[in-house]
This record gives C-alpha cells, sequence and structure tokens, in this order.
C-alpha cells in the first residue's frame, strides 16, 4: 500500500522521535536546574523608604532608603486606571499576552535594524525591563540583551503579570532619585497617582523612557515634547478620545519638583524609633489636622520672632489618640532650636492648673460660682503671691476668679483643698508636675511652680471635656488602651466648665464656644493656652526652647490666639459643650446658703454685715493736687491716671458728679478730662462706701 514506510525505516523514525523528546526533556530539565540555580534577583525590590501614615492610611512622612533614593512600594489596584492604560498601550501593548519575550516586537526590531543599520527600537517588554531595573548594566549590546530575554522567562515563571506590573512600577526611574510611579507623582505634582489627570498621567509614561534628559526641573520643554508624543500615540491607539488630547496639550508642564510629604516630623521620627525594622508605621494622628496645625504654627511663629517657638497638641478626649502634634513650628529651622519637641519639654504651666484647684473646692462644697473670695494681698506662711498685673481686685466671685485667673484667690483655694490633695488627682490623672528633688508639693503648684510636659496638660484637660475623666493620650493605634481615671466629679468639671466657658475672647479671634485657659511662667517664659468643646482639647505652648525670657509674652497675648486659629482652622467640627450632669446648677448670688455666699478657709467663722476690707482711699491724684497732662497751647492731653487702696469691686468713678467710663473691677485707670480747671473725682465701691479729692488739671 502506498505511503507506509517500511518495517526497518519506521524502527528507526520511532528512535529519532524518542531521541529528541528526551533531548527536549534533557534540554528542559537542564535549564530548569540552571533557573533555579541562577534565579533572578528579585529582592531588589524590596529596598523601600520608609512610611509613616495617619489612621485612615494618609502619607506623612517618608524618608529616603539607604542609598539616597526615593521609592515607595506600589499597589496597582491604588493607581489610576487611565494611566496603567496608558502605559501598557506606549511601552508593551501584548504584555498580557506573552511570557516575556513579545516575538513580534523583537521581530519589529530585528527588521530595524537591518533596514535602518541602527536600532530603531529595542523590543523590550515590560518584564524585559523589569529584568534590567532588577539587574541594571551600562553596555547596550547583543549579550546583554539575551540576558534580559532570559531574565524576563524566568521572571514570568515566577511573578504574575500584576506582581510584574506592580515591581516595574515602584522601581522605573523618573529623574534623578526618584524610582517608582507614586514617588514620581509626589515629587513631581505633590499627589498620591491614585488619581491623575489626563497630561499627568501621559507625564509619567514619557519619563522612564529616558529619566535624565526629560526631567522637568532640568528640561521642561523636553518632559512636556514627550509627554504630548504620548498624548498623540495614545489617540492614534484609541485609549484617550482624540477630542482630549489638545485639551491636555495646552496645560504646560511645571518645572517645579516638589519636596517629599514631611508632616509630623517629631511624632514620625518617635514612630521609626519604636519599630526600626519597620517598612511602614502608623499613627493615629490625622493629616488634615496636621497639615492645618503645623500651617497656623508656623505663620505665628513668624510673626513672634526668629529664635520663638510654637508646639501644640490636639486630642480626642473621648479616646485620648493624638489627632496633630506639632514638635515645633519648624523641624529644621535651626534659629528657633526647630528639633527639639517641645511637646515633651517639662516647662513651667503657669496658671493652667488652676481650673483643677477649683474644681476641687467646687467638689468639697468649699464655694460655688457665686461665692465671694478675696482678692489682696496675703501672706501664707511666708508665700506672697502677686497678681499677674501686680493689682487687686478686692471681693471677687470665684467665676471672677477663675475668668480673670487672679493669683491670690488660687491659693487661697489651694491651701484649703491641700497641694498634695491637687498632686495626688493629677498623679491619678497620669499627669503630675515634676517637684526639684525631695521638695514636698506646696502652694507654689497652683502658679506654675513644678515641671509638666504641653501633653502631659492636655492629658489633664481631657479630663474636663470628658466629665471627669481623663482619656490617657496615644499616639500609636496598636497601643494598649488604658482605662481613663477619673479626677473630678462631673458636677465639679460643669462648673468648671461653665466659667471658662465665659472667658473673654482674644481680639481678632472667631467666637467657637469653646472653654479655655491660659498661663503664662514667671519671667515670660512659657506662654500657655489650653481649650476644648465636648469632644476636642487642644493645647498651645509658646516660647523659647531654650528657655530664654521673651518680653511681653503672654498666654493670653500670644497662646490664645494661635489656640483659636488652630481650632477654626484643624477641620474636626466642633462638639457642643456638655449639657449640666444631674445636681449641677448655677445658683445666683442670693440664692447661696449663707455659708457659701463668701469663701472662708476651712476654721474661720464668718460674721453677718461685717466688712472685710478697709473703706476705698484715692492714692492717686492727691487731693490738692495741680496735674499738667500737656494740654495747653492745643497740644493733645495725656490721660489722667486714678489709682485707689481699698474698696469693694466694682466701683463707679465720678468728675463732678458726671461718670466716668472706666473699667469697675480694676483699682487702676486712665481717664482724660473734658477741659483744664478744678475737677472733683470721687469713687464709690459696691458697699456704697465713697472717697473724694479735688485737683486742678492743666
Amino acid at each position: 500500500m502506498r505511503g507506509r514506510w517500511p518495517a526497518g525505516q519506521r524502527g528507526v523514525a520511532w528512535r529519532i522521535a524518542l531521541s529528541l523528546a528526551a533531548l527536549a526533556g534533557l534540554s528542559l530539565l537542564a535549564l530548569d536546574r540552571l533557573d533555579r540555580a541562577y534565579p533572578p534577583p528579585l529582592d531588589r525590590a524590596t529596598d523601600f523608604s520608609r512610611e509613616v501614615v495617619d489612621r485612615d492610611g494618609a502619607l506623612l512622612r517618608t524618608y529616603a532608603t539607604d542609598d539616597g533614593r526615593w521609592r515607595l512600594p506600589v499597589d496597582i489596584k491604588t493607581v489610576d486606571p487611565q494611566f496603567l492604560r496608558m502605559l501598557v498601550a506606549y511601552e508593551d501593548r501584548r504584555f498580557f499576552d506573552h511570557h516575556g519575550v513579545d516575538p513580534l516586537a523583537v521581530g519589529r526590531a530585528a527588521w530595524q535594524l537591518v533596514t535602518h543599520g541602527r536600532i530603531v527600537s529595542g523590543g523590550s517588554t515590560i518584564t524585559m525591563q523589569l529584568a534590567r531595573l532588577i539587574e541594571p548594566r551600562e553596555e547596550r549590546s547583543l549579550p546583554a540583551k539575551l540576558r534580559q530575554t532570559l531574565r524576563a522567562l524566568q521572571i514570568e515563571r515566577r511573578l504574575s503579570k500584576d506582581e510584574i506590573l506592580t515591581r516595574y512600577l515602584t522601581l522605573a526611574p523618573y529623574g534623578g532619585n526618584v524610582e517608582g510611579v507614586r514617588a514620581a507623582s509626589l515629587a513631581w505634582f505633590g499627589r498620591e497617582p491614585n488619581r491623575l489627570t489626563l497630561p499627568q498621567a501621559a507625564l509619567l509614561v514619557a519619563l522612564p523612557q529616558s529619566p535624565e534628559a526629560r526631567r522637568p526641573d532640568r528640561n521642561r520643554a523636553g518632559a512636556q515634547a514627550a509627554r504630548d508624543r504620548v498624548l498623540a500615540r495614545m489617540a492614534q491607539a484609541g485609549v484617550i478620545v482624540s477630542g482630549e488630547v489638545e485639551r491636555a496639550a495646552d496645560e504646560p508642564v511645571s518645572g517645579t519638583r516638589r519636596p517629599m510629604p514631611a508632616l509630623a516630623a517629631h511624632a514620625a521620627d518617635e514612630a521609626l524609633r519604636r519599630a526600626p525594622g519597620a517598612q511602614r508605621q502608623a499613627v493615629t494622628l490625622d493629616r488634615g489636622v496636621q497639615s492645618a496645625l503645623e500651617d497656623v504654627a508656623r505663620e505665628a511663629a513668624g510673626r513672634l520672632g526668629p529664635k520663638v517657638s510654637i508646639a501644640m497638641v490636639m486630642a480626642d478626649a473621648a479616646t485620648g489618640e493624638i489627632l496633630g502634634r506639632v514638635g515645633s513650628a519648624g523641624a529644621f529651622d535651626q534659629a528657633s532650636a526647630g528639633w527639639i519637641d517641645m511637646t515633651k519639654a517639662e516647662r513651667s504651666p503657669g496658671s493652667t492648673l488652676k481650673p483643677f484647684i477649683y474644681g476641687l473646692a467646687l467638689e468639697d462644697g468649699l464655694v460655688m460660682q457665686e461665692t465671694l473670695v478675696e482678692d489682696r494681698p496675703a501672706n501664707f506662711a511666708g508665700y506672697r503671691p502677686k497678681n499677674f498685673d501686680m493689682d487687686y481686685q478686692g471681693d471677687v466671685t470665684v467665676r471672677q476668679a477663675l475668668q480673670m485667673s487672679l493669683n491670690v484667690p488660687a491659693i487661697r483655694l489651694l491651701e484649703a483643698v491641700g497641694p498634695i490633695r491637687l498632686m495626688a488627682r493629677m498623679r491619678r490623672g497620669g499627669a503630675a508636675p515634676r517637684l526639684p528633688a525631695g521638695e514636698a508639693p506646696g502652694l507654689a503648684i497652683g502658679l506654675g511652680g513644678a515641671g509638666l510636659t504641653l501633653e502631659g496638660l492636655v492629658q489633664l484637660y481631657t479630663g474636663l471635656a470628658n466629665g471627669g475623666r481623663v482619656a490617657p493620650l496615644r499616639l500609636f493605634p496598636d497601643a494598649p488602651a488604658t482605662a481613663a481615671e477619673r479626677i473630678l466629679s462631673p458636677q465639679a468639671v460643669w462648673q468648671v466648665t461653665d466659667m471658662l466657658s465665659g472667658v473673654t475672647t482674644p481680639q481678632g479671634a472667631p467666637r467657637l464656644g469653646i472653654a479655655y485657659k491660659t498661663g503664662t511662667s514667671y519671667g515670660y517664659r512659657d506662654a500657655w493656652s489650653v481649650g476644648y468643646d465636648g469632644r476636642h482639647v487642644l493645647g498651645v505652648w509658646v516660647g523659647r526652647p531654650d528657655g530664654g525670657s521673651v518680653p511681653g509674652l503672654t498666654g493670653y497675648g500670644a497662646a490664645a490666639p494661635i489656640l483659636f486659629s488652630a481650632f477654626s482652622k484643624a477641620g474636626v467640627g466642633l462638639t457642643p459643650l456638655p449639657r449640666p450632669p444631674a445636681g449641677a446648677q448655677r445658683l445666683a448670688a442670693a440664692e447661696l446658703p449663707y455659708a457659701l455666699r463668701r469663701f472662708a478657709p476651712p476654721g474661720q467663722t464668718l460674721v453677718a454685715g461685717a466688712p472685710t476690707e478697709p473703706a476705698p482711699e484715692i492714692v492717686y491724684p492727691p487731693q490738692g493736687a495741680r496735674v499738667d497732662l500737656g494740654g495747653a497751647g492745643g497740644g493733645t492731653a495725656m490721660p489722667l491716671a486714678l489709682k485707689l487702696n481699698g474698696g469693694r469691686a466694682p466701683f463707679r468713678w465720678l468728675a463732678n458728679g458726671r461718670p466716668v467710663d472706666v473699667p469697675g473691677r480694676r483699682r487702676t485707670a486712665a481717664w482724660t478730662p473734658d477741659g483744664a480747671g478744678f475737677q472733683t473725682l470721687t469713687v464709690i465701691d459696691a458697699a456704697g462706701r465713697a472717697a473724694s479729692v479735688r485737683v486742678f488739671v492743666e
């Protein structure tokens, strides 16, 4: 029969076929062993920049690798899909179909080499480019290309297409020390690559082909030309709509390279020290809050002087999570020692501890808001506190004393409740001020005579925002939660909050409906302000890190405006202050029990109707004086200083029987007469007692 081989020939054919199969099997086995013996160095893609991210995973700060590169890990699920489509269409349109080598692209490249006598296109796939990135070589030769081809085949055996694309987008060069699409998007656009404009996506496609020649910061025109070529080819390939090309090409390429994110410098450094080997560390901060606080601090520091720094801490009073933490106005500012984290530096807290003194006195039933307390010079076993303005108000209510931050009334109450007891409550709250070695708590701690950190102060104030329970602050989400400790009763906390919510808002600041307290340390070294709403606490410190004095620096004048600005710009949304708990109410003076109408230290008895201060006395101007105010000859007259001793505030001043518009609670005032001549000045105190002098004004 035709077509049939003789038996001998069929045997030979079978032997040849078996030999070829065996040879092929041995070759494959040899290639497999060679592949296993010389695997591709895929671990090259694991040396990443370290990241610190906020509570929602947003990047706060990143650090360069040991070799000085910005290389951030990429998740292609979070990369703009339009960019991915353009990249594959431009670099390797059969990427998802081949096994590392595209025969059609290789054939085209070979034909172009033969017909043009030079390399027109390399025929490299994305996998081959990844092979070159993980095993870089300077020479461009056929042996090098063959090595890339073999490496590409090896890579395809080990990684999926998504993994290959991910590693390529992590290592691709984008100019200078920028590698990977995330670092490139941050460096050239200041944003993550999850949502890119069409011109931005096209530029990121174009840059890796010639990253140094097309760097926007060095060759803006070249970068723009390369980007426009990508746009044109994508329109031809149908990847983008042709009508979008012209509009995208009209957008100029920026020639500015942006700095990498560097928010929360001190907190980020702390996160890295906590987990030295971790590539990514999360903190409780909120990127929006952190950015807003840093902007406010930077702007305020520019107004206050070159050596002045600012620190801020904002926390969630319910959870203790720190939402924003600014260690200094500029972490890299040499003049203000910005590298020092002032949120953790122990400084004198000034008057910021007074609310806790009043809270204990209210809790003990010693006073109510309308209880009268004396504000006049006093001697407490050798300790003689003075008010900040060196003036005294006489009899004031507890509410007025706290709102005006008067020192003597606070020390009177602290003597009654006991400084040791105050320290015990603060220790319970996890933030007791540090005393000098071997020194027992004394009355001076009520006016800042101990060291306390800004973080510790904010932690204590979470108790005021949280019904008396302190929420221990924490920066790391995985830190073990600590049970909240109660430091004051809910009723006392509400009374304190009600008083602090009535403190005068700084001039020009928005009215926010928050409660706040200020403090100034001795010698104008530290200015403080701490405020809270129904959910958040914000603390502000202003001063010099070296402890130097800043003349005129006060909590109300420097720190309080920053507090209100930061609270309004933080974007947390203001939570109303809590409603009064059961048993808490604000009684009018006439409704108070007799024993609470005037504060008396334990053991002292009040005598009804007995005066507690001398009658008012005008000490300046003196009786019969002639005062030259410089108004002669049509010049502008200077104001006349008015000073008095004794009496009970508020005071009413009269000039020739007509009321004088001056502050009613102060013993010093300034008044400008309406003309020259004799003036009879009269002051009347709250008890109806009066004093008068007759002077001649020139």
